[in-house]
């Protein structure tokens, strides 16, 4: 008895420890935003604000056009999840049901694409862009994340796992591949396209590279890439970087306290099946 208590304390102890480090910088960052420049730099550092300087905010939201960079960031991440569904499910229901010519080989070519950095493709997608003349666009910062491999092989594996009498059954009651596909395979999939869907989100909307790499108009950035000039080449102002972090973090808290359940449903049902 005494046995199982200390190991129930134990796990409470090491989740409590875990959760601090966890949480630990999102709220020593929104300390920082409410500091002043010589608060942010003191030695020994100072732990709490003497006062709240919560006109950070508002110098932040003053020098950079936020309700742009939002603007930019929810189109972005919409326009990538929404083509990462559609495309990387048509590449696993391929991939997982149908047959074709190579398609093992195929497949295992593309795996062998998630083993190499994603930055060898900057140089190559960067020019494919110039010549499209696609730059400071914000077409730009959707296209190379329309598919990804990654995407189509986690969506295999859910396709793989559903019995092939459902489709036997539909092919004899006349249904032609694709309806199959739209109709009956992807209701069927659904834990495995909100996983997905949170993943690219949350990839897209952390997006720091790729955009400052294609685009250099303000106008056509998005958070993490406009929260990036804000670190100075001589002087950083920690205190407004803090608030600009706090601006751009503060949508992906909100969606996550609301719909953390989900998020937890859908992300534990990605386990490898098939």
């Amino acid at each position: 008895m005494k046995l199982n208590r200390a190991y129930k304390l134990a796990i409470i102890a090491t989740l409590i420890f875990v959760a601090v480090l966890m949480v630990g910088p999102f709220v020593w960052m929104f300390i920082t935003s409410l500091k002043t420049y010589d608060e942010t730099i003191q030695t020994p550092m100072l732990w709490f604000p003497e006062k709240a300087q919560w006109i950070n905010y508002s110098i932040v939201a003053a020098k950079y056009p936020f309700f742009t960079l939002y603007l930019n960031t929810l189109i972005v991440v919409l326009g990538t999840v929404i083509s990462q569904l559609l495309f990387a499910s048509m590449a696993a229901y391929a991939f997982a049901r149908l047959k074709f010519p190579f398609k093992n080989t195929m497949f295992l070519g593309m795996l062998a694409l998630l083993m190499v950095p994603g930055q060898i493709f900057l140089i190559p997608q960067f020019n494919v862009m110039v010549k499209l003349n696609l730059t400071n666009t914000i077409e730009a910062l959707i296209i190379p994340n329309m598919f990804t491999v990654f995407g189509m092989f986690l969506l295999r594996q859910f396709f793989a796992a559903i019995p092939m009498e459902l489709e036997d059954a539909a092919r004899i009651d006349g249904a032609g591949t694709f309806r199959i596909y739209w109709q009956i395979m992807m209701p069927l999939v659904t834990p495995g396209l909100v996983a997905l869907g949170i993943l690219t989100m949350i990839g897209a909307w952390k997006e720091l590279l790729w955009p400052l790499i294609v685009n250099t108009d303000m106008t056509k950035m998005t958070l993490s890439a406009g929260l990036a000039f804000l670190i100075g080449e001589h002087t950083t102002y920690y205190q407004e970087v803090m608030a600009g972090a706090v601006i751009c973090v503060l949508p992906m808290v909100v969606i996550f306290a609301f719909f953390q359940k989900k998020f937890v449903e859908s992300i534990a049902q990605t386990g490898i099946k098939g």
